[in-house]
């Protein structure tokens, strides 16, 4: 995986591989005043959909700022891992999803990456974002 724009819907075995990999991410999200808000996350990445995806807490200070920053296309976000010299962002526009099926989707799609499965939470939500770009280092 060199240094490049990747399709985010059909990105390169490596690029692909490298997201399978057991990694500690990065969301960033838009505070309401534009200031960007990082934090530590797990992430999916499903190029077959165009998504990534959060699990999180409904009262997180990141589903206040997607919910914030939506539009009618969502809102701005980017997921990042890094592995020494090797990293990998997905950009795209964040939803907030509370639909049953699509949080156990993501529930499944974590314990699969993180080989373990999240712990309980009757306030879990998701994080879609759909993606638009995405580019990496290997």
């Amino acid at each position: 995986m060199a240094t490049y724009p990747v399709n985010p819907r059909d990105p390169d075995p490596a690029y692909l591989d490298f997201w399978r990999e057991r990694h500690l991410c990065t969301l960033t999200t838009l505070r309401p005043d534009g200031t960007p808000h990082v934090v530590p996350v797990g992430v999916t990445y499903d190029p077959e959909a165009g998504l990534a995806r959060v699990i999180t807490n409904k009262s997180s200070t990141k589903v206040a700022n997607v919910l914030a920053a939506a539009g009618p296309e969502g809102a701005r976000a980017a997921v990042c891992q890094v592995d020494g010299r090797r990293w990998a962002t997905l950009e795209g526009r964040a939803c907030v999803r509370t639909e049953p099926a699509r949080i156990a989707e993501a529930e499944r799609r974590y314990a699969e990456r993180y080989t373990r499965e999240p712990s309980p939470n009757p306030s879990r939500v998701v994080i879609e974002i759909e993606l638009t770009s995405a580019m990496g280092r290997g």
